[in-house]
């Protein structure tokens, strides 16, 4: 019940690909192997749902791609208690648009993820909903690779996902232009990382233990 959660007025999005070898983590292939790769990546998505969960922050809602029929999905719902949605169509920028308006319009704030970013926990996500409960429009956790780990809001900011080059180092500065362009407030949290390249793999071993799936 909400009154469980710290920020009980909040959301939790989640954003995760089905984990299908081939699909998913696809630059650590060549090292783990395509089935390894997704192992890798459900591993890396229990972990974040399981410390959603234990962090009791906020409701949680798994946003999945390209829908929520893979099995995979309906294990997380039964073991953490996540809400299941349908990311839809469009590029990144539409998709977490999409998702982002969609929860505003049930709370007062949001944050999304990726469900396989390692450097995203418990303290990360707590940080970034008191900062939008204390005043700001938005939060971003900038990346090592140019884009962001996390960001949230406190009201719609289409602008912010219009007609960026996702997969360029450029992501992160090109956010900042636009929200400076719509006058919004924003905090950014610490520099975080993702795990896609063997160098990444290396330090994730070295940084956590990853939990298997309850």
């Amino acid at each position: 019940m909400n009154e469980h959660f710290l920020f009980p007025d909040a959301r939790l999005l989640v954003f995760a690909k089905a984990p299908v070898p081939g699909q998913v983590k696809t630059r650590l292939a060549g090292r783990l192997g395509a089935r390894g790769a997704a192992r890798l990546y459900r591993r890396l998505l229990a972990r974040t749902l399981r410390a959603a969960q234990v962090a009791r922050l906020c409701p949680v809602e798994l946003w999945c791609a390209p829908d929520s029929s893979h099995g995979f999905f309906g294990q997380c719902r039964r073991a953490y208690g996540v809400r299941l949605r349908r990311q839809g169509e469009g590029d990144l920028g539409r998709r977490m648009d999409r998702a982002l308006k969609q929860a505003l319009r049930e709370s007062r704030q949001a944050v999304l993820i990726g469900g396989d970013c390692a450097s995203v926990g418990a303290p990360e996500l707590r940080a970034a909903f008191e900062q939008l409960a204390s005043g700001y429009d938005a939060v971003l956790g900038p990346a090592q690779d140019g884009g962001y780990v996390l960001v949230g809001l406190s009201r719609p900011c289409p602008p912010m996902f219009r007609k960026i080059a996702w997969s360029a180092p450029t992501v992160l500065e090109a956010t900042r232009r636009r929200l400076r362009q719509a006058g919004a407030r924003w905090f950014e949290l610490p520099l975080g990382w993702d795990v896609d390249t063997p160098a990444d793999l290396k330090r994730l071993r070295g940084a956590t233990v990853l939990a298997p799936l309850a």
